[in-house]
């Protein structure tokens, strides 16, 4: 089913963010270091995290919903502009460069949903600050929503410009790349995984309470911050007060995007005026349904699948 896509030239969610193929291979587990696994069938799936987010909270609904990144002038660039359209997605800002391959993503999953991933990042490093700029100056959206697969400096000047224009600017910070910490203290959230979170800290969490601490202490580094632990649930710190919100039952077929979209219906809650222990409720609730489905994109829930509404919550 394709959606409409959004009036041109606004959006409630503007994703600054990258386009990769994803390359997915299946295999009965991961390999160790120097070793070789014979696998199943190649797949070929839309994704990239900027444009997980992207196709991830127009499927939730609710919200127009626009993508500015850059693809290459190749088949894998025409198939990542069709997925954002069909989901709906503003795809006006988005830069096709003509000397440049689409990004990519190695994906191996072992059974059981374990994921491994190598990024060639392709287009995605000729996204251009300038081209963010003018963009979010035009469409002057409620969220503004990067990641870490764009060069620090477009990551750092799109918050920045976000939070001058009033917008909520959110960071999933994935992969950690080096920001300064004047970049943090503007997210509203900040989203990490427990890895990242860990790297972000200089130390390993291993357990709910290791995650419970360090959204405390991440929460000093930004305005808010989201935690995300997998099957323990996720924590928001927010005016110095952390508060657990549980995962929901899912048996995992494939972990991959998982957390793209957790942050695309967090985003969508955000932009709707929810608060954040309730945007990271959707959140939790859409994940949950992606990791029984294989895929990134593919997997995703649209709200009415997981019972949100377009101003609704979880029943």
């Amino acid at each position: 089913m394709t959606h409409a896509p959004a009036a041109k030239g606004t959006a409630g969610i503007v994703v600054v963010g990258s386009l990769n193929r994803d390359y997915v291979c299946t295999v009965d587990r991961l390999p160790k270091p120097g070793e070789t696994r014979l696998g199943n069938e190649l797949t070929l799936w839309c994704g990239g995290k900027g444009g997980n987010q992207a196709v991830g909270a127009a499927l939730v609904g609710g919200v127009e919903v626009a993508m500015v990144g850059a693809t290459g002038n190749d088949p894998d660039g025409v198939a990542l502009l069709a997925g954002l359209r069909d989901a709906g997605v503003d795809v006006d800002d988005v830069v096709v460069r003509r000397d440049a391959h689409s990004g990519a993503a190695l994906i191996f999953v072992a059974d059981g949903g374990e994921n491994t991933i190598v990024v060639a990042p392709g287009a995605n490093r000729d996204v251009d600050a300038g081209d963010v700029r003018s963009a979010l100056r035009r469409r002057a959206p409620m969220v503004v929503l990067t990641q870490g697969e764009l060069p620090a400096a477009v990551v750092a000047m799109a918050l920045a410009e976000a939070a001058a224009l009033g917008a909520r600017p959110v960071l999933n910070l994935a992969p950690v790349i080096a920001l300064d910490g004047s970049v943090l203290e503007v997210c509203n959230p900040l989203v990490v995984n427990e890895g990242e979170a860990g790297a972000l800290l200089g130390r390993d969490l291993a357990v709910a309470e290791d995650l419970e601490d360090a959204t405390s202490e991440l929460s000093r580094m930004a305005r808010s911050v989201v935690v995300t632990g997998g099957a323990a649930g996720a924590w928001t710190g927010e005016d110095g007060q952390v508060r657990h919100v549980p995962s929901r039952p899912a048996t995992a077929v494939d972990t991959t995007g998982a957390g793209d979209a957790f942050t695309g219906a967090l985003a969508v809650a955000l932009a709707l005026g929810h608060d954040l222990v309730e945007a990271a409720t959707w959140g939790a609730s859409v994940a949950a349904y992606a990791v029984e489905r294989p895929g990134a994109q593919a997997s995703f829930p649209r709200g009415r699948d997981v019972g949100l509404g377009q101003r609704g919550s979880i029943p």
